[in-house]
């Protein structure tokens, strides 16, 4: 049997605890002595970060994270498209991994992809794949996969899209779920007056001028519409290989040009929400690389967040 081995390198976590720790004090610093870092609540986005990055340091949490969401896939119906590695226990342990070897493609690598599928290679169909497991899994599972960035989604000769590395995940809170669900429903039919209501219901605020929020949404959202794939070509001796490239930089970019234009606007937006936009960005470059023609916020084969389901929540 062949498996993956993740493993932390010793001192690793004494040396990243110490590094968080500074920079979270440097926050707090920095709040104290410039009142527009208090305003975007640096120390907290810090504090959040601290968390999140030594959640990371304890494989033994994604070793049950990885249980969790192969349990759901089970229980949804999703195992005909969707699959993660299997954890072997008795070779796990706080500092050690020991997982299933799954061999795939990214999703990013077309001409792997028609290489490995052939003429039946549909673009499509494993865009979906990965794109409604993961919303499902927002919808009804425990937690989202909160890192689905190129390398940590693969797809398997058998069609399936697998997704790797359970070491961050997001839950979104009860409390700010129905603004979740309206700001997914306000997307789909491109109101933008509706999705600045959505984010001031999520972040609690009051006394916001929607019609001008909504202005700064919809340009954002242009902004994501106007950025074309990038083409990477590469030599492999026997050829050239193209590879659209999904940059993360870009996708950060955003997700913080979001944060910003909702400061100014008095919302100060959830971290979860953060989370969820982060990957909603990424599917976004994937379905620009994958099916470019392919409209997800009226194409019914998309689950769409203002699904009728329960939600991921707190436990």
């Amino acid at each position: 049997t062949s498996v993956a081995v993740k493993v932390l390198r010793p001192g690793v976590d004494d040396l990243l605890k110490a590094d968080l720790g500074f920079l979270e004090v440097a926050g707090r610093f920095a709040e104290a002595v410039a009142p527009s870092f208090a305003r975007l609540s640096v120390a907290n986005v810090l504090a959040d970060l601290r968390a999140t990055m030594l959640d990371e340091l304890d494989l033994k949490k994604e070793a049950t994270s990885l249980e969790t969401f192969a349990a759901w896939l089970e229980s949804s119906g999703s195992t005909g498209v969707a699959t993660c590695p299997k954890v072997y226990r008795d070779a796990s342990a706080t500092r050690v991994l020991t997982m299933e070897y799954l061999d795939g493609v990214a999703l990013t690598d077309l001409d792997a992809l028609r290489t490995m599928y052939g003429a039946s290679f549909d673009a499509e169909a494993t865009l979906l794949n990965a794109l409604n497991t993961w919303t499902l899994s927002v919808l009804s599972c425990e937690f989202f996969h909160a890192d689905v960035h190129a390398g940590n989604l693969l797809a398997l000769p058998d069609g399936r899209v697998a997704f790797l590395d359970f070491g961050i995940v997001g839950r979104v809170p009860p409390r700010i779920w129905s603004a979740i669900a309206k700001a997914g429903s306000s997307i789909g039919d491109r109101d933008y007056e509706g999705l600045a209501a959505a984010l001031v219901e999520m972040g609690a605020a009051e006394d916001v001028d929607l019609k001008a929020f909504g202005r700064d949404l919809e340009a954002v959202v242009a902004s994501l519409d106007a950025v074309a794939p990038q083409i990477n070509l590469e030599d492999t001796g026997s050829g050239v290989a193209a590879t659209l490239a999904v940059d993360d930089a870009e996708i950060t970019e955003v997700l913080l040009k979001l944060v910003e234009l909702s400061e100014r606007n008095g919302v100060k937006l959830p971290r979860e929400f953060g989370l969820l936009v982060k990957q909603a960005l990424y599917f976004d470059r994937y379905t620009k690389l994958l099916a470019p023609d392919m409209d997800v916020l009226t194409d019914d084969r998309v689950v769409a967040f203002g699904d009728d389901r329960s939600g991921a929540i707190d436990v």
